[in-house]
């Protein structure tokens, strides 16, 4: 008899989450999202370095978040590595054109933009994907801004921004009910 194995299945079921990411519609078709699964040692790595992006910007919060990191079962990141605009002129992103935004020089802090507003919608429906296809199989999540700023920041992806999300598989659900540790 083996008791409560399913921790064991996290592994493939963290790759089906990754699957509905991916498969997420994309504007004009093209899909510049990246995907990865994080091993235990990048998971505890990723919390470190929340941390000291903590100390960094002076965000207290990050400091919860690396915990529940480091008490999620598996870690996974959804980002974004625009490989151009949407071409529509839109105006969403801030400039008149799309030729303008290209034009614009990028800024790098934990994210690199401006970016296409279409993109970062592209990256919006993964992660939505992605945690609906993880409710749907009953694991808990939580999207995590620190974990994918920690993870841009420190180059431990190759996008230009990325969520993270921690799963959980235990009788309570980790990312809820956290007590607030606010900025000062």
């Amino acid at each position: 008899m083996k008791l409560n194995p399913e921790l064991e299945s996290l592994d493939i079921l963290a790759k089906v989450i990754l699957t509905a990411a991916r498969t997420a519609p994309k504007g004009k078709g093209i899909d510049d999202i990246v995907t990865c699964l994080l091993s235990p040692e990048e998971k505890t790595e990723l919390a470190f370095r929340m941390e000291e992006l903590s100390e960094i910007k002076d965000l207290k919060f990050l400091i919860r978040d690396a915990q529940n990191v480091r008490d999620a079962d598996a870690v996974i990141l959804i980002g974004l590595k625009a490989s151009g605009v949407s071409n529509l002129d839109c105006g969403a992103c801030g400039f008149a054109t799309c030729k303008e935004m290209l034009e614009h020089e990028k800024v790098q802090k934990e994210f690199l933009g401006p970016q296409c507003m279409i993109k970062y919608l592209d990256l919006g429906i993964a992660v939505g994907s992605a945690v609906a296809k993880a409710k749907d199989l009953c694991i808990d999540n939580r999207i995590m801004y620190s974990a994918g700023a920690a993870a841009c920041y420190f180059e431990m992806i190759d996008a230009d921004v990325a969520m993270g999300i921690p799963l959980s598989v235990t009788g309570k659900n980790l990312f809820f009910d956290r007590e607030s540790t606010r900025k000062s």
